[in-house]
């Protein structure tokens, strides 16, 4: 019967303009024809139209007035995943004018418009009468939505996709707090569109209460501008500005301010912040990044970063499978006051070509390096104002063999030349050339043992013998100052980090790493290692561990459990278990809880710029104590100084119509351009408007 009833409605139904466009589907229990010109359907009723569901209990069509009566409850279903309820409707045969009485309106599973009745008009245009929206869910035990907009009428424009309110008035929990005789809004569809965003009040012990206001401007489908007004009680008056613009081939994206306060008057203090990339021809990438400052407190003082040296760099880049290819230039600003931007090598530029093949004749994999870099400093003076040019080529081989027993045995060879041109160093000797071969042999035994229990160990025992020449050039080292001593290098023919120095000497590099894995989800891995010396060079600073004859011990550890934590620990430490360097890490993500801490212990190493020894604490937390709230704390601890570097204070309350962040923070640190600060902040947002759904997570939930 349901299938005759879709075969009749489709004879007696031409639905006028309609049939122009699509023809209508109709299902239903009974079907029955009245006269010449009426078809009443009733029972389980869908019709299926141009995309658009409607259900209802019951419908009669006239075919005279192109007019649907339908009995409800009724629902109408879009494709853009809005939806219609109402008791009865009397609609057109296109479904696209008529009215709609106890009605409600659904948009995007997420925004509701309740109204006494509902007008459509042309297919466009839905008209509310005496309306209330909401995005709260609404529990029969607590009527009253945590937040509401009452209106005289709403007109919803499907085709912009906008909410134009008359006469609104916001009420929070029932109370009237806001009034606005004209309001307009997105609806939750609309990815992009002119308006305000989410207001939020900030309060800093140094420029008073302030609210910023950002207002979002699209210019075309692939450009916006936010902008950002920002007036506090402490004199500060502030314009922030984003400016974002997607091209065929790439984007760009700005960040910036502008500011006039009385922290320093007559002055105007403003920074820039940019970023972008793009595609260029044969593969080749082409990224850029600008950072500049008017003076060095402005970051700090408003929270816009906390970084202390600004580098403005551009890049072209292209990688293959065996080749990658780079040019670079560089220019750093340093905000430190411990610093002089004109002693830095604060201009730098470089360009290389890296090559992988297979090696003829010797066999195993070789890699080729070709590479130009240089630096150029502000200041002109003898020996402090160094610049310096330098041309290397290199070229690395290795080959893999497997014994019989499992075995593994390498065999390494590198050959590096360098060229110095040095500027304003009356001291060096240029030009200056280097040629420094290097070559080892290595040798690793896996052993795997599985126990009883379906764990599975791995030892893994380590020996490796390097040897390079001892080179007596006189080249300033500029590049290779900070060095670190890690599981990562513990078997590098060379652990500097750049070109000016290299390791030298005849060295074996020992190690032994032991791995657990268990069923139960949880592993664990140690490494140990050290440095064996057969001559002391005085190569490394006190501070590396890898000074004298002998380097410090290396140990690491790693453990990971199924429960998402992970802990790591590496340290450095002599046979008196006098520590180099300890750094302790732990991680730990669950449903409520994240967690990440770490502790870093460091010898003073004065080339390091790191006259003292340092020990700091870091943590970052979260947990949801709540369903819907969630508390978040930061803290960073100097043990030297026995204070706090930086602390923070979070509280987040969310759920399905409301977002509220509440935070406070304080930073301790001081010098001669910044001195210590403390802010709160607080923002509130009615999600529903221009917003996606929020996490179901967070949905309210009626059950008792």
């Amino acid at each position: 019967m349901r299938l005759l009833a879709s075969v009749l409605f489709l004879i007696l139904l031409p639905l006028g303009a309609a049939a122009q466009q699509a023809p209508a589907t109709l299902i239903a229990d009974q079907v029955s024809v009245e006269g010449n010109s009426r078809l009443r359907a009733s029972g389980n009723v869908e019709v299926f139209f141009d995309e658009t569901t409607l259900r209802a209990a019951s419908i009669v069509y006239d075919r005279r007035a192109d007019q649907l009566t339908i009995e409800g409850p009724l629902t109408v279903l879009r494709p853009d995943g809005s939806f219609l309820l109402a008791d009865s409707a009397a609609l057109s045969s296109d479904l696209r004018t008529g009215i709609l009485r106890s009605a409600r309106l659904v948009l995007n599973r997420q925004l509701q418009l309740a109204a006494a009745e509902i007008r459509r008009i042309d297919g466009r245009y839905s008209v509310l009468g005496k309306t209330v929206a909401s995005s709260c869910q609404i529990c029969p035990g607590s009527p009253v939505p945590l937040w509401r907009i009452r209106a005289r009428r709403i007109i919803h424009d499907e085709l912009e996709r906008q909410l134009y309110f008359d006469n609104a008035r916001l009420e929070v929990m029932g109370v009237p707090v806001f009034y606005l005789p004209r309001l307009r809004l997105p609806d939750p569809t609309l990815k992009r569109a002119n308006g305000f965003l989410t207001p939020s009040l900030r309060v800093n012990d140094k420029l008073g209460t302030g609210l910023k206001l950002p207002y979002f401007v699209t210019l075309g489908r692939h450009a916006d501008l936010t902008v950002t007004p920002y007036v506090t009680t402490g004199g500060s008056r502030t314009v922030e500005l984003r400016f974002r613009r997607a091209f065929r081939s790439g984007r760009i994206t700005m960040n910036g301010a502008l500011t006039r306060d009385d922290l320093r008057p007559g002055e105007d203090r403003r920074y820039l912040f940019a970023d972008g990339r793009f595609d260029l021809p044969r593969g080749f990438d082409l990224t850029f990044g600008i950072k500049a400052v008017s003076d060095p407190a402005y970051l700090l003082d408003y929270a816009y970063s906390d970084a202390d040296r600004l580098p403005s760099t551009v890049d072209i880049s292209r990688t293959r499978r065996d080749e990658y290819i780079h040019a670079g230039l560089r220019h750093v600003n340093s905000l430190r006051a411990s610093e002089n931007n004109a002693t830095l090598p604060n201009t730098i530029g470089s360009a290389s070509w890296q090559r992988r093949f297979e090696m003829p004749v010797l066999g195993g994999t070789a890699e080729t390096r070709l590479e130009l870099f240089g630096f150029r400093r502000a200041s002109g003076a003898d020996v402090i104002g160094r610049d310096a040019t330098r041309a290397s080529a290199r070229l690395d081989w290795r080959r893999d063999w497997t014994t019989p027993q499992g075995v593994l045995l390498a065999a390494q060879g590198r050959v590096a030349l360098d060229y110095y041109a040095v500027g304003d160093d009356s001291t060096a000797t240029t030009p200056e050339t280097r040629a420094t071969p290097f070559g080892a042999v290595e040798m690793r035994w896996p052993l795997r043992r599985a126990g009883a229990n379906g764990a599975t160990h791995v030892l893994e025992p380590v020996a490796q013998l390097v040897w390079s020449p001892v080179d007596d050039t006189d080249i300033a080292n500029e590049d290779s100052l900070s060095v670190d001593f890690d599981e990562g290098n513990l078997f590098a023919l060379d652990r500097f980090p750049g070109a000016d120095r290299y390791e030298q000497g005849l060295r074996a590099n020992l190690g032994l790493g032991w791995t657990r894995h268990d069923p139960a989800g949880w592993s664990l891995g140690v490494t140990v290692g050290r440095v064996l010396r057969e001559k002391n060079l005085n190569q490394f600073a006190t501070g590396t561990g890898l000074g004298g004859y002998n380097s410090d011990w290396l140990a690491a550890m790693q453990l990971t459990t199924a429960g998402n934590l992970r802990v790591t620990n590496r340290a450095v430490f002599d046979d008196s278990f006098n520590f180099t360097r300890d750094e302790l890490r732990m991680d730990w993500r669950t449903e409520r809880l994240g967690l990440a801490s770490s502790f870093i212990w460091q010898q003073a190493n004065p080339l390091e710029n790191r006259p003292t020894d340092s020990a700091e604490w870091l943590m970052d937390t979260s947990y949801r104590f709540r369903p819907n709230w969630t508390g978040k704390a930061n803290w960073r601890y100097d043990f030297v100084t026995g204070s706090a570097a930086e602390a923070g204070l979070g509280l987040v309350y969310r759920n399905e119509c409301v977002e509220m962040n509440v935070s406070l923070s304080r930073r301790f640190t001081s010098s001669t351009s910044v001195t210590p600060t403390t802010n709160f902040g607080l923002t509130i947002a009615l999600t529903g408007f221009g917003t996606t759904p929020g996490e179901s997570a967070y949905r309210r939930n009626c059950a008792r």
